[in-house]
């Protein structure tokens, strides 16, 4: 499905040929990354915001053990700003279940799920680290397809 271009301040290709990222800045400042079939152009960045975060995520995309410096203005309620902030603190090539998240939050697995899928700027606040019990879980509220094998891809690569 191809998108109105316009929306978006910058999209690039990532290492997953069916994946490409959409992202959008306002006032200095990510508001938010969206996953994108491959079918969608490219387009260059249109800001020193957007310069900033394209190179920081090719420079994760280089090295997994990149940290992240990007001025972030997520939109979310409390909780999911606390289950956001918890992804930050997971390290890099380590995961953790829904479950056990919602169990430090004092929480449900759920309500984990839900925050994970409202993630505004995935890859930089890294969701992909929260995986379900008995396997890997959704991605950007998919269970299969090119998300799901966007989010193998992100922790396959963090495991080097």
């Amino acid at each position: 499905m191809q998108v109105d271009l316009a929306n978006y301040d910058a999209v690039i290709e990532t290492p997953v040929a069916s994946m490409r990222l959409g992202i959008v800045a306002q006032l200095d400042k990510l508001i938010a990354i969206d996953l994108l079939p491959s079918c969608n152009q490219t387009c260059r960045p249109v800001s020193d915001i957007t310069k900033e975060v394209v190179m920081q995520l090719q420079s994760y995309f280089d090295d997994p053990q990149w940290r992240f410096s990007l001025p972030i203005a997520a939109q979310g309620t409390d909780f999911q700003q606390r289950v956001w902030q918890f992804m930050k603190s997971i390290p890099v090539g380590e995961t953790r279940r829904y479950g056990d998240v919602a169990k430090s939050l004092k929480s449900a697995s759920r309500a984990v799920g839900g925050a994970c899928r409202r993630n505004p700027v995935p890859i930089v606040v890294p969701c992909h680290r929260i995986v379900a019990a008995s396997g890997i879980g959704g991605y950007n509220g998919c269970t299969d397809g090119a998300e799901l094998n966007f989010k193998r891809w992100l922790l396959a690569h963090e495991q080097q």
